[in-house]
């Protein structure tokens, strides 16, 4: 009878272990998941800021034409533009950012310069022409790139808030037991300077 009654408890112990690790190993597999999702938006909206600068330049280099000694100043600027923004495209379709955090590093210091040189053409536009800021092709590209800025912070926001969340769950106990046999890793994170996350001033 203690046999039988020992054996029940440990038959009992152990389809509770199962039941509550197979919980445990499909919450983080949500969270992961999750991440994944967040990441993706993250991408998106960066994406959309790559396809809008070509319409930005496109539409400077319409206007000015005619006027190239002014056009300079903004070929400079453009220039510089055009590297931050082969490099951004670059490290972008590598799609490995959010695999480690030296690839997240890699990825966040690109974007960050791709913005510096965009506020820095922009500036130069603004410079050498002011009246562009009348031209309405122009003003919806402006609206539209000041709308992505801010769905860039948000997107960077709930990853920062969904990674935060699944590296916290698969680095306490017991968790971080099942972590380790099933391969779930802690996922890297942004890691940038307040300046290097503000937004490009692009008002005219």
């Amino acid at each position: 009878m203690k046999k039988t009654a020992v054996t029940f408890i440990l038959v009992f112990v152990v389809i509770v272990c199962l039941f509550t690790g197979c919980g445990r190993y499909n919450s983080m597999v949500k969270e992961n998941a999750n991440v994944d999702e967040v990441w993706a938006n993250v991408e998106v909206q960066y994406q959309r800021r790559l396809d809008l600068i070509p319409n930005l330049v496109e539409t400077v280099k319409g206007y000015a034409k005619h006027e190239s000694e002014t056009y300079e100043k903004v070929t400079e600027a453009r220039a510089g533009l055009t590297n931050a923004y082969n490099e951004a495209r670059s490290t972008t379709e590598a799609n490995e950012a959010a695999e480690s955090q030296e690839s997240m590093n890699k990825f966040n210091n690109s974007q960050a310069e791709l913005n510096k040189a965009l506020s820095i053409y922009v500036n130069a536009v603004r410079e050498a022409y002011p009246d562009l800021k009348a031209d309405k092709q122009f003003t919806d590209l402006q609206v539209q790139l000041e709308g992505t800025e801010n769905r860039i912070a948000t997107a960077r926001k709930d990853y920062t808030a969904a990674v935060k969340d699944y590296n916290i769950m698969v680095s306490t106990f017991p968790n971080n037991i099942l972590a380790g046999i099933f391969g779930f890793h802690k996922r890297p994170q942004f890691q940038a300077e307040e300046a290097a996350a503000t937004a490009p001033k692009v008002t005219f």
